[in-house]
């Protein structure tokens, strides 16, 4: 067995003459709960639809479960559960009606869990799907990605339109779920603060490129908050792997990658900083829209930290 669920390679798509997608790679051990995370516009769900089967790379290698989901999209839909961001269902079906009629085109389809997950949703089989709320939509969605007790579920921002409790309860109990069963999750979400507990890995993706690919503890480890005073950064500046640079008073901020390494070379050059701990929405917001160095109004270094 292929023990990576999602590979991708080189790939690249533009719209018009508008760059979508750029040399992106990225790999997905099976069994991992993998966050996929960017701003809006980024290209998290067109790296998605790529995924299943929906859009085509103008270059690159794509393999879900080790299929090609552009030669047979099909098998990828049977073996893998999808939630999109703008799911669509027969809204003139009742809800029992939309079970019976997806049933037949998963092998793998149980009706005791589907039944599990109605009653969990608290979704009504009578209620029509055009009368369903967006919070009753994104649950109902999620049932039909998860009934057929897929081997991957790839979730497109699963919380959109949840209310805090409800995205809450998916996070912990969903996404426990489907750990405990061995299942690989790759999801999508602007919800930073609250994927933090539950995701073992991220991908941080920037203008159709992935910066930094890392377990998420591994990102805790290593990127963290130099503060410096501002004459000890004007000597080194700028610092090696500096991703965010901030000046506040007589002080400099600075938010670099290799942090123990940072502090080691600082301790030769005499400098003690203060090292502050940041949590993934910090980390992502340095590679997303820190910026690398900044003016001081001191003179310019004349020796940088090795």
């Amino acid at each position: 067995m292929n023990e990576t669920a999602i590979e991708i390679e080189s790939v690249a798509l533009r719209f018009g003459k508008k760059e979508i997608l750029r040399d992106l790679s990225l790999s997905v051990p099976r069994g991992q709960t993998f966050a996929f995370l960017g701003r809006n516009g980024a290209g998290k769900t067109t790296t998605i639809r790529m995924l299943m089967g929906l859009l085509r790379p103008e270059r690159g290698r794509i393999r879900v479960l080790g299929i090609d989901p552009q030669t047979n999209p099909l098998e990828v839909r049977r073996r893998a559960g999808y939630l999109a961001e703008d799911q669509r269902m027969f809204g003139w079906m009742k809800i029992e009606e939309l079970l019976r009629f997806l049933e037949p085109f998963y092998p793998g389809w149980d009706k005791a869990l589907a039944a599990r997950f109605l009653d969990r949703f608290e979704l009504s089989p009578k209620t029509r799907v055009q009368h369903l709320s967006k919070g009753q939509s994104v649950r109902l969605g999620l049932l039909l990605a998860l009934a057929h007790r897929p081997e991957l579920v790839i979730l497109d921002d699963p919380t959109l339109g949840l209310d805090p409790i409800a995205r809450k309860e998916l996070l912990r109990d969903i996404i426990d779920h489907l750990q405990g069963h061995g299942v690989t999750v790759f999801f999508s979400s602007h919800l930073l603060y609250e994927i933090e507990p539950v995701a073992d890995a991220v991908a941080i993706l920037d203008r159709g490129h992935i910066v930094r690919q890392a377990a998420t503890e591994e990102l805790r480890e290593q990127v963290k908050r130099l503060i410096l005073k501002a004459e000890d950064y004007a000597r080194v500046a700028p610092l090696p792997g500096a991703l965010d640079v901030r000046k506040s008073g007589a002080q400099i901020g600075v938010v670099v990658e290799r942090a123990n390494k940072t502090v080691k070379a600082l301790a030769a050059s005499g400098i003690q900083p203060e090292v502050m701990d940041l949590n993934l929405d910090e980390i992502f917001e340095a590679y997303v829209i820190g910026k690398s160095h900044e003016s001081t109004n001191e003179e310019p270094a004349l020796e940088r930290v090795a």
